[in-house]
């Protein structure tokens, strides 16, 4: 790499396709995420497991209408595009590492998610100029919203 060189693209540099790669993985990201700290509580906290597999079901629910709206408006091939690729997106943290997060610490880092990705599609739909695109990803900021709550 050259230095001085970022191998991120930047957010305003990508396409709609591509902002709809980047909502698509990441929402199966977060579906695993969720499912992780779901199997993780499980034994010790059954009724928080339950809501992690609520809020992993949602995100695998927004993935679903975000490939829709890919295949519609792009095709079947979705560009790998993940939040790594983009400067200044907020990395997940593998589950791995939080094996001993107790569940008031899930609970926060679960917050800051649902914040992220609602602050995500706030920008996004700002980026978009095609209106079914922008009427989506404004509906997912408000679904994620009402996650923080």
């Amino acid at each position: 790499m050259i230095p001085g060189l970022s191998s991120r693209r930047r957010f305003k540099d990508l396409s709609e396709q591509e902002i709809l790669a980047l909502a698509i993985s990441s929402e199966e990201d977060d579906a695993r995420i969720y499912r992780g700290y779901a199997e993780r509580l499980r034994a010790e906290y059954p009724a928080s497991a339950a809501v992690f597999e609520g809020m992993a079901a949602e995100e695998d629910g927004h993935r679903q209408r975000l490939i829709e709206l890919h295949r519609r408006r792009f095709g079947e091939t979705i560009p790998l595009i993940r939040r790594e690729h983009v400067a200044g997106a907020e990395a997940r943290k593998p589950v791995w590492l939080m094996a001993n997060l107790s569940l008031e610490t899930i609970r926060a880092e679960a917050w800051n998610m649902e914040a992220s990705a609602r602050q995500f599609y706030e920008t996004a739909a700002t980026r978009v100029t095609d209106a079914g695109t922008r009427k989506l990803l404004g509906d997912l900021a408000a679904a994620e919203a009402g996650h923080e709550r």
